[in-house]
């Protein structure tokens, strides 16, 4: 019975991984300039890969084949999950920092052009 839970429990963070990362994408492609584009990107992917990382690791502790090397395996997993959240925002504010350097401008709601 306890198998049954985990592996409907896995099946939902994959499904809402995958669903993260299409809105992240979708996000990208609807956005107006490079500001707003950033914005689902960094979020979205990171909640994404959230959802997918704890999902396989969760997969990886086969309750019926329980060892030290699954065990390790599945922290190890945690571990990109913990640099994840560090590095995304970290990457996004500084690949916003140099369009700001680059001197793109913000979208304004009258501007119809679309970069």
């Amino acid at each position: 019975m306890l198998e049954i839970g985990l592996n409907t429990l896995i099946i939902v963070l994959l499904c809402c991984g995958l669903a993260l990362f299409a809105g992240g994408s979708v996000g990208i492609l609807r956005m107006p300039d490079f500001y707003t584009r950033v914005h689902p990107s960094g979020k979205l992917d990171t909640l994404g890969t959230l959802c997918m990382v704890l999902g396989l690791a969760i997969y990886n502790l086969d309750l019926a084949h329980l060892n030290l090397g699954n065990i390790l395996i599945s922290l190890k997993m945690m571990l990109i999950i913990v640099f994840m959240f560090y590095a995304s925002p970290t990457a996004t504010h500084a690949i916003v920092d140099a369009g700001i350097h680059a001197g793109m401008r913000p979208w304004q709601k009258g501007d119809q052009r679309r970069r």
